[in-house]
């Protein structure tokens, strides 16, 4: 294919370069690279100098090792050079500020999901040739972008949504502060929380509750603000825990003063919100820890122990046990809710394992590996003992365990699982349960062994069985799949008489 002798459309003469507002580790590394040549030096010298293997040099300019302070300082007094020079957000030339956004681009989701071999980023490569790649590449980045009120929205909201967890945790210490004021307010001293302890949140905060048999079938509560009022199916909800959650999440919006959603962006993050505030309040963040930390100590954390101890559902003790793990017990964890049929429903990660991922970077409605334990504890006959499995992947050996509870839309197994460095802490850390895992390799388990294609390709036509919602656009409105006008017929036919 001929290399194109023009400048390409998308990028003018003096395009502006996407930037970082902070250094990240590859600008650092091409500024390092650029004061470096204009002074002469090699590889060689420069790793004398710092007392580091050329090698690692070279590692360290190509963006691939997180440089450490003292490594900079002495970096910076190998090149005559000040602290600021290397860790200005700005890369040193038009041809560096190019081949960084190439080599984000390729270390993103988009680059992964396609397939794409990485093109090596060197200075064999033209710079036109450089120049069309970034054009084509931040084309299919606006195309994706530009889309909205589809599902790709939804997808990128949750990709959006994840990283923010991510960034901190899944730790939301003003929703603890707003957990604990609550419980103060009704004097809750600790343990399980009672549906009598509930309700008398539900009135401290001016509330009445009120049972229906006639909900809304798109809703799952409704606040009626004008007469202070909440309304909760009044069958439906099986297990005191369940009902005691759905009142709690139905309180939330009210408590965090959330407003109409403008956007799918803001409805998820208001829902995450409510839903974090809810098991907050379930597991206060004082007892919990408390419990975690001894259970820690004695080398026996359990998500069944915690689910117990505050009598909650395994999922919500799994989700609580996500936003304390890092904070509190130094433990970088991961969570995943996966269908019978192996398609992700809910994830959250921040120790390093890789969920599959669309080109936005959305997990959720993607196919977990068969090898994981998210999947493999569906064959498990026992379903009243504990699940544990290791799994060793690409990015790392992890160990996770899980169960399967059932639900109006099939099967779905909750995981909790970590780096294999943090399995000492962990019942269950004994188990002989082990599966290798090759995803995002094909091979893996994504294509059938040659020996059935070689046998069945061709030779069969299955009739799929489509959910109704693959055709349909993103549901419209404020809150997203809800009919606003059942919701308004429903409240004038309860409210109370003037």
């Amino acid at each position: 294919m001929a290399i194109p002798t023009t400048r390409p459309a998308g990028i003018a003469e003096h395009a502006e370069i996407p930037l970082e507002s902070e250094p990240d580790a590859l600008t650092i590394g091409r500024r390092i690279r650029h004061l470096r040549t204009a002074r002469g030096m090699t590889l060689d010298e420069l790793g004398a100098a710092i007392g580091r293997a050329p090698s690692q040099v070279s590692l360290l300019e190509n963006g691939k090792r997180e440089p450490k302070f003292a490594q900079l300082q002495a970096v910076a007094r190998a090149l005559g050079a000040s602290l600021d020079d290397l860790l200005s957000p700005e890369a040193p030339s038009r041809r560096d500020a190019l081949e960084i956004e190439l080599e984000r681009a390729q270390r993103g989701p988009l680059f992964d999901a396609l397939g794409l071999r990485p093109v090596r980023v060197g200075k064999s490569l033209p710079t036109d040739a450089l120049e069309t790649i970034v054009a084509l590449e931040r084309e299919l980045q606006r195309l994706h972008t530009e889309r909205a009120a589809t599902p790709e929205e939804a997808r990128r909201a949750n990709a959006e949504l994840r990283a923010t967890m991510r960034a901190q945790d899944n730790y939301f210490p003003e929703l603890e502060d707003a957990a604990a004021e609550l419980l103060d307010g009704v004097g809750h001293a600790g343990g399980p929380l009672p549906q009598r302890v509930a309700a008398d949140i539900a009135a401290h905060l001016g509330f009445t509750l009120h049972y229906v048999g006639d909900l809304p079938h798109s809703t799952r509560s409704v606040l009626d603000l004008r007469h202070r009022r909440v309304y909760l199916p009044s069958d439906g909800m099986r297990g005191r825990s369940n009902a005691t959650s759905a009142l709690l999440q139905a309180l939330a919006p009210h408590v965090l003063g959330h407003a109409e959603p403008r956007d799918y962006r803001e409805f998820l993050r208001q829902r995450v919100e409510a839903n974090y505030l809810a098991a907050a309040l379930l597991l206060p963040e004082r007892h919990a820890v408390k419990a975690l930390r001894a259970a820690k100590e004695a080398r026996e954390i359990s998500i069944e122990d915690l689910r117990d101890a505050f009598a909650v559902s395994y999922e919500t003790a799994a989700h609580r046990f996500t936003n304390l793990a890092t904070k509190h017990l130094g433990i970088p964890v991961h969570f995943m809710k996966v269908h019978e049929s192996g398609v992700i429903h809910k994830a959250y990660e921040n120790d390093g394992v890789r969920f599959p991922a669309d080109p936005l970077g959305a997990v959720e409605g993607q196919y977990v590996c068969r090898s994981w334990t998210a999947r493999t504890v569906f064959a498990v006959e026992d379903r009243l003992s504990p699940f544990s499995q290791y799994t060793d992947t690409p990015s790392g050996t992890y160990w996770c365990t899980s169960r399967v509870q059932a639900s109006a839309d099939g099967e779905f197994s909750v995981s909790v699982g970590v780096p294999f460095a943090h399995v000492k802490w962990f019942l269950g850390r004994d188990t002989t349960e082990r599966l290798v895992s090759r995803c995002p390799d094909g091979a893996c388990c994504r294509r059938p062994p040659d020996a059935l294609s070689d046998r069945w390709a061709g030779q069969s036509w299955p009739s799929a069985r489509p959910h109704a919602s693959m055709l349909a656009a993103m549901p419209t409105g404020a809150f997203p799949g809800v009919d606003t006008t059942e919701v308004f017929s429903f409240l004038e036919a309860h409210a109370p008489t003037p």
